[in-house]
């Protein structure tokens, strides 16, 4: 067969995605892209916001108008919460988030049968085990995502994602230590520590292991490869994490820290698990301890939440501008049918949304601008070029352009920046050094 993938949402998403690729080609298929014609086309999807159903839905039926003919597979978040809204879509196989492999299977066999619907959906509330998947991605890639973990127990009021996941599994220490040592033999440059909520790692295992003991464990196996870690929790931040953490000269000084709000009465209506006084005390130990080089503070807000006011918003604008973030991801508020928020009172206006998120993102730009403008001398991992510039990510996932006649794909590279656009570093090469 000749299969083409789509993928939505999360690095997890992306990273199965990759784990599929491995799948399907290791059985003797070929992969195809997805604007073209193929015989199998497989749309990965995601059901964070209303938008990310749309797309879904949308992708699904370009699919099928494409290649009339072809198979269309469904697989992710967005079957797995709203499996009556499969019934309406042109869809041949309909599975969730579970049993990749199965999945792999039961694409062959639709194929090879094409007889009626195939629904393969299990109760995600009874998963108790992780399972592995290749990491890692085909040929050209220079940053490997290493799942390891998936599930979350937090139960936000806005979140449906752990109906769609499930409790909290996680890849054993010993496992996750042989994958980052076969991936750095590959020549990956970059690993990136992901799942749906890794700062829950280790809840499951015995002994009830910490996410420090997996990422010192993943740093020793692969140290001349960046260890990059996947949105965290603040709760994750405490100072003896900290102590153990800015020991590892190959973890990238990067942490994304999941905010949401800004301000303790919405914070206590998502139902999350710290105020800002604990956020800031993240902050604070973050830049305490890596103060040579700069890092990187990243984070999400949700604007316009159920029974936000003016009052509230401007709190949470106020206390993002105080956490001086290097970037920020701002979403207006998706209900979800299904969750808490959904039938809370108070439920902003979409245009008032809309405006908070406008307001908030040209905060966040501020911000990021101001950060940029520090960089002098950066080192820079290569990925790709475009538009007559090579790009790639500094340790602190800055983007940075540069000119070069050279391939510098996979290349670390030292580079004096010039200039600070639209978010990115732009610069030029000055020497062959890597370190």
């Amino acid at each position: 067969m000749t299969v083409a993938f789509y993928t939505l949402g999360c690095k997890v998403n992306q990273y199965e995605t990759q784990a599929l690729e491995q799948l399907f080609t290791g059985r003797g298929h070929t992969l195809a892209p997805f604007e073209g014609e193929a015989d199998v086309y497989i749309i990965n999807t995601c059901t964070v916001t209303a938008v990310s159903d749309k797309k879904s839905r949308q992708t699904i039926r370009q699919a099928r108008k494409r290649s009339p003919e072809a198979l269309v597979a469904v697989c992710g978040c967005y079957p797995q919460t709203h499996q009556s809204d499969m019934a309406d879509l042109p869809v041949d196989l309909v599975a969730g988030t579970g049993d990749r492999l199965g999945f792999v299977e039961l694409v062959e066999q639709a194929w090879a049968e094409r007889q009626e619907k195939i629904t393969a959906l299990d109760d995600v509330m009874k998963r108790r085990v992780f399972e592995p998947l290749p990491a890692g991605g085909l040929e050209g890639r220079t940053r490997a995502m290493l799942k390891v973990e998936d599930g979350c127990v937090n139960f936000c009021t806005y979140c449906i994602i752990p109906y769609a996941r499930g409790p909290v599994r996680s890849l054993p220490l010993a496992s996750a230590a042989a994958e980052a040592e076969r991936l750095a033999a590959e020549g990956y440059k970059e690993l990136v520590l992901t799942g749906i909520e890794i700062s829950s790692w280790g809840l499951d295992l015995e002994g009830k292991p910490e996410l420090i003991d997996l990422i010192e464990a993943v740093c020793a196996a692969a140290p001349d490869c960046r260890i990059r870690l996947g949105s965290l929790e603040p709760r994750t931040i405490t100072e003896a994490f900290c102590q153990r953490a800015v020991n590892l000269p190959n973890l990238c000084p990067h942490f994304h820290l999941s905010l949401q709000s800004g301000c303790d009465a919405t914070l206590k209506r998502m139902n999350r698990k710290y105020d800002t006084a604990r956020f800031m005390e993240s902050v604070g130990l973050i830049w305490d301890y890596f103060q040579t080089p700069v890092p990187a503070i990243t984070a999400d807000m949700i604007v316009g939440f159920p029974g936000e006011t003016d009052e509230e918003f401007c709190e949470s604008i106020d206390f993002a501008k105080r956490c001086a973030f290097s970037s920020m991801h701002i979403f207006p508020y998706s209900r979800r049918p299904g969750t808490p928020a959904a039938s809370m009172p108070g439920q902003v206006p979409k245009a008032v949304k809309e405006e908070r998120a406008r307001e908030a993102a040209e905060v966040a730009a501020r911000m990021e601008h101001s950060y940029l403008e520090q960089w002098d001398k950066v080192i820079v991992l290569f990925e790709e070029e475009r538009d007559g510039l090579w790009w790639g990510h500094t340790r602190q996932y800055c983007k940075v352009g540069v000119p070069s006649g050279e391939n510098l794909h996979n290349q670390l590279r030292k580079i004096q920046i010039t200039a600070v656009e639209k978010g990115c570093l732009l610069g030029e090469l000055l020497n062959l050094e890597n370190k």
